[in-house]
């Protein structure tokens, strides 16, 4: 057991140095975080949704968003398409389980928000479903994945393609990531310095 415990660790670290030994991922954090940034200064949001360990991932980062990371600071908009289960069970009763994002973006969405869609394989339908109503509404369109990047690679404004096949390693990438995202989006907001100042909270 000992071995395959450190098999394990010794893959997932072999994931994260192949990401960060891409120049390509670092660049696209960046411009992810300030396109985000700039979106919700303009009064914009951040939509986000998964299936599975990519809906815990689509609600962690929100809470991010929403709560704080490492700092008290106000609170940023942004919103999991994963945890209203009245309108995931009415969408998937009546639309089918493939429309329960689309549905839900074709409501919220707005010109100028941002769609994150999450997707270890690139392929799932509902994701590819909800960048195609993203598009169509003229939000921004950011697509976390693995393998190839999957269908959801070619309609997303901006991917981030872990360089793995195995799951588990491609979602530690992805919420590491996440994170960083998250980080990238605060100092866009608040100023690159805004760690250092005192803390500060919403009224």
């Amino acid at each position: 057991m000992k071995e395959l415990v450190q098999k394990q660790l010794a893959q997932s670290i072999a994931t994260m140095q192949a990401v960060l030994a891409d120049p390509h991922i670092t660049e696209t954090i960046v411009s992810i975080g300030e396109i985000t940034a700039t979106a919700m200064k303009s009064g914009k949001k951040l939509l986000v949704a998964g299936n599975g360990g990519s809906a815990a991932d689509a609600q962690h980062l929100v809470a991010e968003f929403v709560v704080r990371l490492n700092v008290n600071r106000p609170a940023l908009r942004a919103i999991a398409l994963t945890t209203d289960t009245s309108i995931l069970t009415a969408a998937g009763n009546d639309f089918g389980y493939d429309r329960v994002f689309a549905r839900q973006v074709e409501a919220l969405g707005q010109p100028g928000d941002v769609f994150l869609g999450i997707s270890t394989s690139g392929n799932s339908k509902n994701i590819v479903n909800a960048l195609h109503q993203a598009n169509k509404i003229g939000m921004t369109t950011i697509g976390f994945s693995g393998n190839d990047g999957g269908e959801m690679r070619c309609l997303c404004n901006y991917n981030i393609v872990i360089p793995s096949a195995v799951t588990m390693n491609i979602q530690e990438s992805h919420l590491a990531l996440e994170h960083i995202f998250c980080m990238v989006v605060e100092r866009g907001v608040f100023g690159e310095d805004f760690e250092s100042r005192p803390q500060i909270l919403s009224e």
